[in-house]
């Protein structure tokens, strides 16, 4: 295949797709570039997965450190290894993005694999790979509704930026990507600075102005080298008479299931309120048993009952959505606005530095916060982010919370991805380093989940910041809007969505912020797509729950406590002269290194002079305190001291009179009178009192006898006068400085 280059003028840039340059055995495959960011998309169509119920789409984004010039960090790994954290996000987005698209009935293995094979540092690899996923699978022969497109909506004072750099996102109160198909939305990931419903609003409307040019183009590759898509989905033509038979056997087992599932489901769903996932798990196994057994009375076989049972699930939504589309009945019998009980706890573990615990029906989260010192700090190393990362929000997800069995291990994509989202939706509204220099840690621990177990992650870890005295601007919590639609048109949005109740035609739009704005949203959608009424009903019937479950969370707490935990370690902090740094750390660590040994504190000092020492232990924390500033300490004339005798040399004794500051006694200024031997009068070891006399050029004189009844001001100098040269020589000897 030749290659072939299409091209669009798009947000003052070239937005450029090329095709029959690489990997030409995948079904589908093209580079896309903005600026000088390359993204290569490759598609492949797999076998049948058998044994699974549910469509096996994978997408993986492969982040190349030379894309960016760099190699990595590690001593001993220089190839890239597991995933970044953005990597999985930047996965788990397009995914959310093309799986709504796909025929859900087909089984096939789809494995879509993004490459940045260049980095510009500008522009955001992400929306460049969605823009790619959608072209490489368009001109494949995989059955896909697409193609789709996608953008980045920032907000710099006031105004409306296209895929903003990376500079500009840093100064806007919005970063908002979309998906988009036909002026409808299929996915929204956003994270803000406590913004307005109408103002989120305004840029999804905005988003999808700009969508369809970038559909186009991707037309213009399908027309031009596109492949007509395979029939994975048609039925196999008999190959003989009894063939011909067993489909027609097949036809009337589904007919009689369909028709039963008819009659039977609705009164099995709505007979009584079914509260909780057991209620509702038993009236599933009753309505799989009484299938079962109206299906071997009217004699079918175990085959054609197999695939008949398969319908009851699918029944079983199809009717949860109809109750509410048609009578609007949810199954546990709550109005669509309506949300489950909550419950709130905070300082539930006695030695943690914050503990909370969050419920909302069946699902519940303990969240739980370690405060540690600035070098607690993750280090951050990747293609796009790099740096350090002094807030973290771990999501533990284990198999028990939903009455499983399953393996223990590293996280997965769900466990980065929902920890992700809380940890975007608290994080504008945490102190600056500045005022609260602390690393942050918080772990969500699901316990039970039935619904959004990310939203009460957020909510656990607004209530557990502040129950450790994190100085949280605003509380904040989160909620999951569903949806109940249909293919005439018709819909519901519902409040606090849970299992049964995101079906086909449904939607899972998770929107977290304070009672003053949005500072985080998912949206998933298992539509073709959201009008722009559904959106903005949603944002606002999300705004009323959201301030129900921050009433919920000020009666139990409404702002930080006054005090840290005991438990958790204090920090202190002061600005030393930076050119004095040195002098703290010593060659190759020694000076701090000893004052951390012997104190047990932790030790960072930044650039521009601000020292942190922290500590539980007060007092070991003040004496560290005390002997940096003691080494950093400007000595002046006049100044008493009482240090110890280190040396003892023929015109002199040195003596220590801070942590690593020496000064030198005279033998003139040892005693009133004069004095033979310096051993005479002091000797290694000795504490004396000592006053300063001079300070020049980093060297410190004493006097001992000027403390003395009856002193008179010395007039000993080095170098002064009196043949006191070599005294100098000393000094520049001893100098550590």
């Amino acid at each position: 295949m030749s290659v072939k280059t299409f091209e669009l003028d798009f947000a003052g840039k070239k937005l450029v797709i090329e095709t029959g340059h690489f990997a030409q055995q995948a079904n589908g495959s093209c580079t896309v570039s903005y600026g000088s960011t390359v993204v290569l998309a490759t598609a492949v169509l797999g076998g049948i997965r058998e044994g699974v119920d549910y469509f096996p789409l994978s997408v993986d984004y492969e982040e190349k450190l030379y894309a960016a010039g760099k190699i990595k960090g590690s001593r001993w790994i220089k190839r890239e290894g597991r995933p970044s954290d953005e990597a999985v996000l930047t996965s788990r987005l397009v995914d959310r993005c093309i799986r709504p698209l796909f025929p859900k009935e087909i089984k096939n293995e789809v494995q879509v694999i993004l490459t940045v094979l260049s980095f510009d540092q500008e522009n955001d690899s992400d929306i460049v790979g969605l823009v790619a996923a959608s072209a490489a699978l368009a001109i494949s022969d995989i059955p896909w509704g697409g193609p789709l497109a996608g953008i980045r909506i920032g907000r710099v004072e006031g105004e409306w930026v296209i895929n903003p750099s990376f500079e500009a996102r840093e100064k806007s109160d919005l970063d908002l990507v979309v998906a988009a198909k036909e002026n409808k939305v299929l996915m929204i990931e956003a994270e803000g600075k406590e913004v307005a419903e109408d103002v989120v609003y305004s840029a999804v409307e905005f988003s999808l102005k700009h969508t369809n040019p970038i559909i186009d183009l991707i037309n213009q590759v399908v027309a031009a080298i596109g492949r007509p898509k395979a029939d994975l989905l048609s039925a196999t033509t008999p190959s003989s008479e009894e063939d011909s038979q067993a489909t027609d056997a097949e036809k009337e087992a589904i007919q009689k299931t369909q028709q039963w599932l008819k009659e039977n489901i609705p009164q099995l769903l709505f007979a009584q309120k079914l509260v909780t996932k057991a209620d509702r798990q038993a009236v599933s196994t009753k309505a799989e048993a009484a299938l079962l057994n109206y299906l071997i009375s009217e004699n079918i076989g175990k085959d054609r009952r197999k695939k008949a049972l398969a319908l009851l699930d699918e029944a079983i939504e199809k009717e949860v959505s109809a109750a509410i589309l048609e009578r609007q009945q949810r199954v546990d019998g709550r109005k669509l606005t309506e949300i489950r009980p909550l419950g709130v706890e905070v300082g539930l573990l006695p030695r943690t530095h914050g503990s909370a615990l969050f419920n909302r029906g069946e699902t519940q989260v303990l969240s739980v916060v370690t405060l540690g010192a600035p070098g607690d700090e993750q280090f951050l190393e990747g293609l796009e982010v790099s740096g350090k990362k002094r807030y973290m929000h771990h999501y533990n997800f284990p198999p028990y919370s939903v009455g499983e069995t399953g393996r223990l291990g590293s996280p997965g994509r769900r466990e980065i991805g929902h920890g992700a989202l809380a940890e975007k939706a608290i994080k504008p509204l945490l102190p600056d380093k500045e005022s609260f220099p602390y690393t942050i840690r918080v772990v969500s621990e699901v316990f039970g989940s039935n619904g959004s177990s990310s939203m009460a992650s957020t909510c656990g870890s607004a209530l557990a910041l502040m129950d450790a005295g994190v100085p949280l601007a605003k509380p904040v919590a989160g909620i999951a809007m569903g949806l109940a639609s249909d293919n005439a048109g018709n819909y519901k949005i519902l409040t606090d969505l849970q299992d049964l109740e995101d079906g086909q035609g449904g939607m899972d739009f998770k929107i977290a912020g304070t009672k003053d704005g949005i500072t985080a949203i998912q949206l998933d959608t298992k539509t073709a797509g959201l009008s722009l009424n559904i959106i903005k009903e949603t944002l606002n019937q999300g705004l009323t729950a959201r301030l129900e479950i921050l009433g919920a969370m000020d009666k139990v707490i409404a702002q930080p406590r006054a005090e840290l935990s005991p438990f958790a370690p204090r920090i202190i902090s002061f600005m030393i002269n930076p050119d004095k740094i040195r002098e703290v750390i010593g060659p190759g660590g020694k000076i701090i290194n000893e004052i951390i040994d012997a104190t047990g504190v932790q030790i960072d000092i930044e650039p521009e002079g601000l020292v942190l020492v922290t500590s539980i232990d007060q007092e070991s924390a003040a004496k560290a305190v005390d002997w940096i500033k003691n080494i950093v300490r400007e000595i002046t004339v006049g100044e008493i001291f009482e240090g110890k005798v280190i040396q003892i040399l023929d015109f002199g004794a040195i003596v220590q009179i801070l942590p690593s500051k020496d000064g030198m006694v005279h033998i003139s200024e040892l005693a009133p009178h004069r004095v033979e031997k310096v051993s005479d009068v002091v000797k290694i070891g000795d504490t004396v009192k000592v006053k300063v006399i001079n300070v020049e050029n980093g060297r410190t004189s004493l006097s001992i006898k000027a403390l003395l009844p009856g002193a008179v001001e010395s007039s000993y100098r080095p170098g002064g006068h009196g043949g006191h040269d070599h005294k100098n020589k000393f000094f520049q000897k001893r100098n550590r400085y």
